[in-house]
């Protein structure tokens, strides 16, 4: 239990650090504003006012660099400390810091050293007792605690969003669906975007791959729900996917599916969208062919900007 709250303490510091490490990427983005406002100083009225904001900036980027380094150098500290004499010295100068943002997890550390046999034990039972049963909420809680999940990369996000929907039959399961998209509206920013990828795959295997294709229809009408340009790879592997299946216990095809596909690539607007358009006006279902070329026509000359609203 201790060894779990030091490394809960760490990971506090480190998500710490990410955000001043954030602060000092903007004002260095800042800096390069100026630096080539500066190249065409001639077209300014006051330069050396651009001089001063320059060397203020400068000086608040090194202020940030060294906060950088002693946030990580705190997090490592955690877990160096020789003994738990020097250990809790260490928290409580973590303490004096009074930033509220590690003072939970160095006062829950403090609490787990100080804490009788029997507490931990309550406390270990409380936890088990509390972990998530399901694959979805298993995830979730994955997002809420796990640093690779709340860092500045995204990458650990969608890995983590294909495997779980690449999982057999999860895809498959609406219980699932609606557990993951309930926590859409979390709170927790990091367990938004989780829920958010982790429900782009779910709908993405649903909409290309399953037979049953009111099902597969079900999810391409929430995917044109969803308000983000990530929606377009997947609306335009639907409409390029002509496929057979079941509906309401016939054999069918996914021309629907394709049709509003296709009417959302549209809205979109982009570069991508209208590739993928022009593309369809040679499809072999006449009726694709036909709104392919009504929605070109709907909206001439080179798509450059996302018309959906």
């Amino acid at each position: 239990m201790i060894g779990q709250g030091l490394r809960q303490l760490q990971e506090a510091l480190n998500r710490k650090a990410d955000g001043v490490q954030r602060e000092f990427t903007a004002v260095s983005e800042q800096l390069k504003l100026i630096g080539r406002r500066m190249e065409r100083e001639e077209r300014e009225t006051d330069p050396a006012a651009l001089t001063v904001e320059q060397d203020a900036l400068r000086a608040r980027q090194q202020i940030l660099a060294a906060e950088v380094n002693d946030w990580r150098d705190r997090a490592r500290g955690v877990l160096q400390q020789r003994s738990d004499e020097v250990l809790r010295d260490y928290l409580n100068q973590l303490l004096t810091l009074d930033d509220e943002s590690v003072r939970p997890a160095v006062e829950h550390a403090l609490y787990l050293m100080s804490a009788s046999d029997e507490e931990l034990a309550r406390l270990a039972q409380s936890q088990v007792q509390a972990r998530p049963t399901t694959p979805a909420g298993r995830l979730i809680e994955r997002a809420r605690t796990e640093f690779d999940l709340r860092g500045n990369d995204p990458a650990p996000r969608r890995r983590a969003a294909m495997e779980f929907a690449n999982r057999p039959s999860l895809a498959q399961d609406d219980a699932v669906i609606a557990e993951i998209e309930a926590a859409l509206n979390d709170a927790d920013p990091w367990v938004r975007e989780v829920a958010f990828l982790t429900a782009l795959q779910l709908h993405r295997f649903r909409a290309i791959r399953l037979a049953d294709l009111d099902a597969a229809h079900a999810s391409v009408e929430r995917l044109t729900r969803f308000d983000d340009p990530t929606v377009i790879p997947i609306l335009i592997a639907v409409v390029e996917n002509a496929r057979t299946g079941f509906t309401q216990g016939t054999e069918g095809n996914n021309q629907r599916s394709r049709l509003l596909a296709l009417e959302y690539l549209a809205a979109w607007h982009t570069p991508e969208a209208q590739k993928a358009v022009r593309a369809r006006t040679f499809d072999r279902d006449e009726a694709i062919a036909r709104e392919a070329q009504r929605a070109l026509d709907a909206f001439p000359g080179e798509w450059t900007t996302s018309a959906k609203p």
